[in-house]
């Protein structure tokens, strides 16, 4: 079913998710269009990751609701929700060490990918700047590498909503530089992201929006150029060294 691209692609309204008696996100609300890349970023503790694994379905949500193409998904196990088209990137990639570069993705898309079509792997590892890994296991990658392998398998099972959970960290510049334009380009082909990110240069780089939350809730939505002016945002997040 192609996406509405009126609608909210994922739409999350009044999300509570408490781990005993602490609780991560306290009424988060907030949707992603088809084509947008949304920031979410925030202090750590403040929630970010919590929310991609509760949309993503390692972690069920204890109230709210999580509606992805006008369908309620929240609570749905994690490999149902990649067939309905939601899959995530991992703050530190867990690849299947023994196998391929290839080996990897192609596991993914046999057992993830929609019944579409199957997905062009060499494309895919090209597009990460993988394609003369190929044969090496993936115990043999970099950290970066493995980053991007991490990727190249969220995109073999071909997501419409896509999680990305601190993809920048430990890219150099023109690294950096490289997965911007490749975000840019998968949103531009009509897939949203949902991308949570401390890297401000980055967030600036490829987001339409962004969502600033603290302690479980949204203190902010809008670009970040007027985030970083917002007063409750430099003061519980940016702060003052990051004020120009």
């Amino acid at each position: 079913m192609s996406p509405d691209l009126a609608k909210p692609l994922l739409q999350i309204d009044r999300l509570v998710k408490r781990f005993g008696g602490f609780v991560a996100l306290d009424g988060v609300s907030f949707h992603v269009m088809p084509g947008e890349i949304l920031g979410l970023v925030g202090p750590n503790g403040s929630g970010k990751t919590t929310c991609i694994n509760v949309i993503s379905g390692l972690y069920k949500p204890n109230g709210g609701e999580v509606r992805f193409q006008g369908r309620s998904v929240g609570g749905l196990a994690s490999h149902r929700l990649v067939h309905l088209g939601i899959n995530r990137t991992f703050q530190v990639p867990k690849p299947f060490l023994p196998l391929t570069v290839r080996e990897n993705v192609e596991v993914a898309a046999a057992y993830g990918r929609p019944a579409e079509g199957p997905s062009d792997i060499e494309a895919i590892l090209a597009s990460v700047e993988l394609d003369g890994l190929g044969n090496k296991t993936a115990a043999e990658l970099n950290s970066v590498q493995q980053k991007m392998l991490d990727l190249a398998r969220a995109l073999a099972t071909g997501p419409r909503l896509l999680c990305v959970d601190e993809l920048a960290a430990g890219l150099n510049p023109v690294e950096l530089d490289r997965v911007a334009i490749r975000l840019r380009d998968l949103a531009r082909g009509g897939m949203a992201l949902l991308v949570v990110e401390h890297l401000m240069g980055f967030i600036d780089q490829v987001t339409d929006r962004v969502i600033v939350l603290n302690a479980g809730r949204e203190i902010f939505e809008g670009v970040l150029a007027e985030a970083v002016r917002d007063p409750q945002v430099v003061e519980v997040f940016l702060g003052a060294a990051h004020v120009g």
